[in-house]
């Protein structure tokens, strides 16, 4: 079973707009009452979410609830753990297992967005704590916690470095791939496209987004590509045909590594979170 791809916000203030989301093509939804939703209504947002859900029954969907230390948690928490309709809690800016734990009493799998200097500092815990499916990255948050500059050189290093980390604990505690953040640049679709590239190579395996029209250039940038494809294909025939783990292809050395890249690149993709 692979991973979602695509994860696609819904704000919570407008639930007339989750079914379109989940006929969108993204791999899966995530109704936000966090950073979408006002001070204001997030108790109205909460109540209509509900009342979606159990108007709906058939609608599956994440939640991004509001952070662990806002007084809006507990109740967030326990009307996830009453839905069916939730498949899994989106905790943003992260820090603690305890905050984890706290989320986890929903009884629902836990996506720690990570996107502060102390959510990093805990980065391998946050990863190990148990519950947790899938980490995410939230640059936007995170730079506003270092006062990065916006966009300068320093920056995009210090957000490289974060994102590597957070590959490499993910795969550590043995988690999915983690998500990047998102691309706040919805008409910038060459962009979006370098950056969920990069995001690729660096081992991560799907892209938080705030717009339909992104889905599309996401799930091109994670599809191989025909020549991968094709190349991985003559991998795995030369292996079955030699039975061998090691032989050389076009000149170039292939073995077990090289062998389970080619495995990856043709594995059929249901569509997980």
């Amino acid at each position: 079973m692979s991973l979602s791809r695509s994860a696609l916000f819904v704000p919570a203030t407008r639930v007339d707009r989750i079914p379109k989301a989940l006929q969108s093509g993204a791999d899966c939804v995530i109704v936000d009452l966090e950073d979408a939703v006002e001070v204001n209504a997030k108790d109205s947002a909460r109540a209509d979410l509900e009342e979606f859900a159990k108007a709906n029954p058939e609608a599956r969907f994440l939640v991004r609830v509001n952070d662990a230390k806002a007084p809006w948690f507990d109740a967030d928490i326990a009307m996830c753990g009453r839905l069916g309709n939730v498949t899994g809690v989106m905790l943003p800016k992260a820090e603690s297992s305890r905050q984890i734990e706290l989320a986890a009493r929903a009884g629902k799998p836990v996506y720690p967005i990570v996107e502060s200097a102390a959510g990093i500092a805990n980065l391998a815990e946050l990863c190990r704590t148990p519950g947790v499916a899938r980490v995410s990255f939230g640059a936007l948050d995170l730079a506003l916690d270092l006062n990065m500059d916006d966009d300068s050189e320093g920056a995009r290093a210090l957000l490289d470095h974060v994102r590597c980390q957070i590959s490499i604990q993910s795969r550590a505690a043995g988690i999915l791939p983690p998500l990047d953040g998102v691309f706040p640049d919805i008409a910038n679709t060459q962009g979006l496209a370098k950056s969920v590239a990069f995001a690729k190579g660096m081992g991560y395996a799907g892209v938080l987004c705030i717009h339909p029209s992104q889905i599309a250039v996401i799930h091109e940038v994670f599809e191989p590509t025909e020549e991968e494809k094709a190349w991985a294909t003559r991998v795995l025939e030369m292996a079955n045909e030699t039975g061998l783990a090691a032989f050389k292809l076009d000149g170039k050395m292939v073995d077990m590594p090289v062998i389970e890249k080619a495995k990856q690149i043709l594995r059929i993709r249901p569509v997980a979170n």
